[in-house]
């Protein structure tokens, strides 16, 4: 039994060991490389969720941030738009080895059949079946298979290489017809919309050299990693501009590389991902608007040591324009109808009802905490003029024409508790 758990321990270490990547907690220092881990990070949950559709596997993610690597290093095959496309066909067909033609696992794939049907319809061959024949023959029985019930696997795959040259071929069951029709199908494609102006052949001879170096990589999820080396090089190019575009701030790729891969494998210990990108927001807002907060902050400092206004706890100030004649005051739940005009500091107005000679009625609960604070303090026929702080308005937030970080001023009538 002792012998046994030490060979279970063992392997279990061995396993540890061939993770390529794991989960990290990062130190971050300051603005920057926090910047640069709450990107990777993000993008990485994002990434898992839309185009891995959760999955956390290691060889996904390896494949996925191997591709990342390459793409920031620069190490990515510089190809033409038929390599390209030959390339990742190529690889497409390798992967689905495993998962079935068309990704579908009861579907045997005949990668002989296949690749002639492509071919054929590269060549506009229609000696054994035409584009309308082939389509409706394959869409039907994609439409049937998905209707089925049956859970049937599919055999193992009939390997072979993209020939170059058109030939008849002979279509024994199903199967066979399947194979055939999808390859004629992605052939026929490819014709219309890459080669249509490839009078010499060139295009389509790169285009079949490149479905067979695609044949022969080890790659799952070609199209996963194709995007992996878009998004290295996309990285790589911000450092000449800084990162998300900002001159302020340097790319970090160790940082988001490693953000990449915690939010790959749904690592939350450090941040998550609404973490992330409310960080994000923050600072991209406080870098483009920091003076308007700056700004507000002395404008309230100096407000305050004026005759008549007054400072509440949470920094809302205000001064009492006219006293109403009634007695009671809302509560933080009640429907409030109220005339007001507001304005930036500057002047600028932003909304007004008295404007629009329109009161408006709304509940306390769905407005900023500047109003649901100051409009408690009211009685109705009141008029106050409110001062408030950007974090008691829209804060980092853009709010229609108020930019992030502005300091607020209303003057507010209580018509009515409603």
């Amino acid at each position: 039994m002792k012998k046994i758990c030490i060979l279970a321990i063992a392997a279990l270490a061995m396993v540890a060991c061939g993770n390529k990547y794991t989960a990290q907690t990062v130190v971050l220092n300051n603005q920057n490389d926090s910047m640069n881990y709450a990107l990777g990070l993000l993008n990485g949950a994002q990434f898992k969720m839309y185009q891995l559709r959760n999955d956390s596997s290691i060889e996904t993610v390896t494949e996925f941030i191997d591709a990342l690597q390459r793409g920031y290093d620069g190490k990515v095959e510089s190809l033409s738009e038929a390599a390209t496309i030959g390339k990742n066909i190529g690889q497409a067909i390798k992967a689905s080895e495993k998962t079935g033609l068309a990704d579908n696992p009861a579907w045997t794939l005949n990668e002989k059949l296949f690749f002639q049907g492509l071919i054929n319809g590269l060549y506009n061959d229609t000696v054994v079946m035409q584009i309308e024949a082939a389509r409706n023959y394959f869409q039907a029985q994609y439409q049937a298979s998905a209707m089925s019930n049956d859970s049937v696997k599919a055999g193992k795959a009939i390997k072979g290489n993209c020939p170059s040259k058109v030939k008849a071929v002979v279509l024994a069951n199903q199967n066979d017809s399947l194979n055939y029709a999808f390859g004629y199908l992605n052939g026929n494609e490819v014709a219309m919309y890459v080669f249509a102006l490839d009078s010499t052949g060139e295009m389509r001879k790169e285009f079949i050299a490149y479905i067979n170096k695609g044949l022969k990589s080890n790659i799952t999820n070609p199209q996963i990693v194709h995007m992996g080396e878009q998004i290295g090089k996309s990285i790589k190019e911000q450092e000449a501009v800084g990162l998300i575009g900002e001159p302020s701030l340097a790319t970090d790729f160790t940082l988001i590389k490693q953000g990449f891969i915690n939010g790959l494998l749904g690592s939350t210990e450090q941040w998550n991902s609404d973490d992330a990108g409310q960080y994000i927001q923050n600072t991209m807002a406080s870098i483009k608007y920091g003076s308007s907060k700056e700004e507000g902050e002395t404008f309230l400092a100096e407000n305050a040591l004026r005759e008549g206004v007054i400072t509440t706890p949470s920094g809302l100030q205000y001064e009492i324009i006219k006293k109403g004649k009634g007695k009671k005051t809302p509560t933080a739940t009640d429907v409030v109808k109220v005339h007001y005009h507001g304005t930036l500091i500057n002047g600028t107005v932003f909304d007004s009802s008295v404007d629009r000679n329109e009161p408006i009625s709304f509940a306390l609960t769905q407005v900023i905490p500047g109003w649901t604070e100051g409009l408690q303090l009211m009685t109705v026929g009141s008029k106050y003029k409110f001062y408030i702080p950007q974090h008691l308005g829209y804060g980092s937030q853009q709010a229609g024409s108020i930019p992030p970080y502005s300091t607020l001023i209303f003057e507010v009538e209580l018509l009515d508790i409603e």
